[in-house]
This record gives C-alpha cells, structure tokens and sequence, in this order.
C-alpha cells in the first residue's frame, strides 16, 4: 500500500469515528484557511466549519464507509484526495441514506489537516 493510501485510509477511521462520538474533537483538523461545503451551503475556518456540524439536525449519527478511493494531489504540496462513499444512519432513522465526501488532506506539523471538505448526500435516481 501506498504512503499516500495508508494517511488516508488513518483519517478516514479517525474523522468518521471522532465525527459519530464528539463533532467538536474535528476542529484540530482543519484551520483558518479550510473549506467545508455541505449540500452546496459552503464555510471557512475551524471554528466556522464545526460549529456547522454541531448546527447540523441530528444528535446521533453512524457512517458506515463503502468505498474509500485517495490520490496524490501535488507532488509539490504532498497534499492528498481522498474520496469516501457509503451510507449514514441518523437517529432512529432505520433506512441509511447515502453519500459521499471528499477531503483535499494537506501536510501540516508532520502530519496533515483538512484544506477542502465537500460533503453530498447522493439521492436514488428518480
């Protein structure tokens, strides 16, 4: 496995757990200058960004990760795409409703923080 796939595949694990347990243990993960769009209504900064996943209209969730796909995004920066599809189940809403996420992971401090975050859920085709 690649570098570049063992980070992302290390974040996926640590960003869905901590999101499903403690949504204000995220703002380490970004900074002043990361972008988070949710469903097309777009935020910037940490503070910004969880106070938008706290704002969101559920208490409890689960994700279940399906697909988990990463990529190199610049050989100058050592930044990484990572592309995350599956299924979140909210509350005591039986059926899961499905999504996918997509994290640009720059390095920062021998490690990396979240510089874009756009999250959709995807609806079945009509």
């Amino acid at each position: 496995m690649s570098d570049f796939e063992a980070v992302a595949k290390q974040f996926v694990e640590y960003y869905y757990k901590t999101f499903d347990t403690d949504r204000t243990a995220l703002a380490p993960l970004y900074a002043d200058n990361s972008m988070l769009t949710f469903e097309a209504a777009p935020v910037q900064g940490a503070t910004g960004i969880v106070q938008k996943l706290l704002d969101l209209p559920f208490k409890q969730v689960q994700h279940q990760v399906a697909t988990l796909d990463a990529q190199p995004s610049s050989p100058e920066t050592g930044g990484i795409i990572v592309v995350v599809s599956g299924a979140l189940l909210v509350e005591e809403e039986k059926r899961p409703m499905s999504y996918c996420q997509t994290f640009q992971l720059m390095p920062r401090d021998g490690s990396y923080y979240v510089f874009n975050d756009v999250f959709r859920l995807v609806y079945p085709a009509a």
